[in-house]
């Protein structure tokens, strides 16, 4: 974008649309390729065996078409920047400022998780020891840093951050398929005496072998590992070309699902039977090490951490951007709906920054981080399905209050109205399999709090309004 332009998009308080197809592509591939893909996946296996296939199958098909509802929702009035917008216009105001700033949590919390990854990652490189807590302070107070410093420059710069961030998790996935499928080709035998095959998948208690429960057990951790898909949406109002480029981003998303959930697990579960797969150790890393590549450990690991620095990266660009619109729409303060002079929205960047900050110290009070990790993990599971479910509800009334826009759309949702209820009542079901185990139903009793603290957030919001 020209200098000229971007004074005008300065000029007049909006952001500029400076993402181009590229950047676009990627930040959706990103989105799919989660940092639970690679941290969960281990423990996914052990509690669900092969039929985690299915489970990713059955999540990234309705994932996609959230996507698809959403795609349609911003494509039918170029003047909607995000999911604040339409949500508040096709609902009303309150469902605007709830999923504003239940987006904006969700990201915080993820934020905060992150923060405990990158530092139990890192140990790695620190011989295995743990950090002081001045160390991990240290390093929290680094990441954040560095992370606040990409999205202050130009939004541009984001997008190739997240570009290289995204290339990275790829390649190593296609590796990873490429080695495995050359260790089940060549009959490759494991230290345990299992030759590779793709006979493992149903000849260890077929593709069920943990039963129903262990299936929807399965859910639990496999739905985590897609939360972000939805960041195409908030990047919809920085994108150029949104009615070309939105489309294929959100129109590859089953491909992508289907090359880096399903046949990287395919491939992983045929050299290493499901039952042998520790469900501490990522399986990624597992496969690497018994085909013999040395540096394995350390490939790998500097591969999460780019997924979870990328995960950071752009939870804090979702954040700022939800507090950019909860404030142009009065429901946030006024200073968060400031332009820099690179079109970017830093007060809410500096406000999201703060808030991790304080979230990154509380993880010293809580003596069990692997407890607090996935607390915060499965409360943002929860805040993100609250997302889905009203961007679906959204839709149905869009489908009779805007029929006409419907009509002339070139990006319809497949299934209209039926397949929001379907999906609804999918989500549903998931967070009372949510309930199921002990950990996540702690999160879940909390989840109504945030409720709460909205209902009396809005309520002072609209009477100063």
């Amino acid at each position: 974008m020209s200098n000229q332009n971007l004074n005008s998009s300065v000029a007049q308080g909006e952001l500029q649309r400076s993402l181009s197809n590229r950047h676009l592509q990627l930040i959706a591939i990103g989105g799919a390729i989660g940092t639970g893909l690679f941290m969960g996946s281990g423990k996914t296996i052990s509690l669900a065996g092969p039929s985690i296939l299915f489970i990713y199958m059955i999540i990234g098909l309705m994932v996609f078409l959230v996507m698809r509802a959403l795609g349609e929702l911003l494509l039918s009035n170029l003047h909607y920047k995000s999911f604040i917008d339409f949500s508040a216009d096709l609902i009303g105001p309150w469902a605007g400022y709830f999923v504003g700033w239940t987006y904006w949590l969700c990201w915080i919390t993820i934020g905060i998780a992150d923060l405990s990854a990158i530092i139990y990652y890192l140990q790695f490189f620190n011989g295995g020891q743990p950090f002081s807590p001045a160390e991990g302070a240290l390093i929290s107070i680094a990441s954040i840093l560095f992370i606040l410093g990409l999205n202050l420059v130009t939004v541009r710069l984001f997008g190739e951050m997240e570009f290289w961030f995204a290339m990275v998790k790829i390649i190593a996935i296609v590796v990873l398929i490429a080695v495995g499928f050359w260790m089940i080709v060549t009959g490759f035998t494991s230290t345990t005496g299992e030759v590779a095959s793709f006979t493992h998948l149903w000849s260890h208690g077929g593709m069920f072998p943990t039963g129903l429960t262990g299936f929807l057990a399965g859910f639990q951790i496999a739905i985590f590992a897609f939360v972000g898909i939805e960041l195409v949406g908030t990047t919809a109002a920085e994108t150029h070309d949104p009615e070309r480029n939105l489309p294929k981003a959100v129109n590859s998303i089953p491909i992508r699902i289907i090359i880096f959930y399903v046949l990287a697990l395919f491939i992983v579960m045929s050299v290493t039977p499901w039952n042998q797969i520790d469900p501490t150790v990522s399986p990624f890393v597992n496969l690497f090490s018994q085909a013999g590549v040395a540096a394995a450990a350390i490939i790998m690991n500097l591969v999460v951490l780019s997924s979870v620095m990328s995960s950071m990266n752009s939870g804090v660009f979702s954040t700022s951007r939800m507090l950019f619109g909860l404030s142009r729409s009065e429901q946030a303060p006024s200073l968060f709906g400031k332009l820099s002079k690179h079109a970017i929205p830093a007060n809410a960047l500096y406000f999201s920054v703060i808030c991790l900050l304080f979230g990154a110290a509380l993880q010293y009070f809580v003596p069990d981080t692997v407890y607090a990790f996935t607390l915060a993990t499965t409360l943002s599971t929860i805040l993100f399905i609250c997302v889905w479910i009203m961007i679906m509800w959204s839709y149905i009334n869009y489908r009779t209050q805007r029929p006409e826009l419907h009509a002339k759309s070139i990006f319809k949702l497949p299934g209209g109205v039926f397949t929001c209820w379907v999906v609804i009542l999918f989500f549903v079901g998931m967070i009372y399999v949510l309930s199921l185990e002990n950990d996540t139903w702690q999160a879940l009793k909390i989840s109504p709090l945030w409720l709460v603290i909205l209902a009396i957030g809005y309520f002072f919001t609209r009477r100063r309004a």
